[in-house]
């Protein structure tokens, strides 16, 4: 494992408690503690219910936690507020959903051009900007002006992960990103993420059921009941 400075998350005893009655609270993550190298893809993996979603939303400030403390790139998330966890939402992580998420009513070029927007990228360089993403996913111009119901389930997750990168993050946090996908296109995409640590130094981060995912990730994070039970490095 690389050494302490080089780590690019650092989570230490992590909990995010969810009340389900007046009385009672479920912890969804329970003392959770690990650091992540830079460029490399990581799993997290371990059945429905375990807290692989939960983790991911913590990472990426969708949720707050309950205790326990996240720093990703030197940025203590979990103490981030208003627009300081507007903008790191912005610019430092990219976020693939298992549903993609696209905006219906866009365009796919249009989709990947809306971060470009809201980080206040002028209209011109957001076109250019968005067009070499979807042709780096692999997406044929003749499809960069479609509307999601157009394009394929593989296509809309290439839209999705065009869009993640809009702003050049640090990191991709994915979750299912192959759940809604057959297993020929689920590989692709799965090629595609780790491409993204070795030939753009990203650190991209999935958690998935998915087998293949697990096998071609560096390091295994492998959560059960809430907990983390192991982290595996393939190296």
């Amino acid at each position: 494992m690389s050494n302490y400075k080089e780590m690019v998350i650092v989570v230490d005893g992590l909990v995010k408690q969810f009340s389900t009655s007046e009385y009672t609270t479920v912890a969804a993550v329970n003392g959770v503690s690990f650091s992540l190298p830079r460029e490399k893809m990581i799993a997290i993996k371990g059945p429905s219910g375990c807290g692989k979603t939960t983790l991911l939303n913590l990472l990426g400030a969708l949720d707050k936690p309950t205790a326990g403390n996240i720093v990703v790139d030197g940025i203590k998330v979990s103490e981030l507020y208003g627009v300081n966890e507007s903008e790191y939402r912005l610019r430092k992580v990219g976020f693939v959903f298992q549903y993609y998420y696209l905006i219906p009513s866009l365009t796919a070029l249009e989709n990947v051009m809306l971060p470009m927007d809201l980080r206040g990228m002028k209209r011109k360089g957001q076109e250019a900007g968005a067009r070499r993403l979807l042709e780096r996913v692999g997406l044929d111009a003749s499809h960069q002006d479609r509307r999601p119901t157009r394009l394929s389930g593989g296509e809309q997750q290439r839209v999705a992960i065009a869009r993640a990168l809009a702003n050049a993050p640090a990191i991709i946090l994915a979750d299912e990103p192959t759940g809604n996908l057959d297993s020929k296109t689920g590989k692709r995409i799965i090629e595609l993420l780790y491409s993204l640590t070795q030939q753009e130094g990203r650190t991209v981060i999935v958690a998935t059921h998915d087998a293949d995912i697990a096998a071609r990730a560096d390091i295994v994070l492998e959560m059960k009941d809430a907990k983390l039970i192991s982290q595996t490095d393939a190296n």
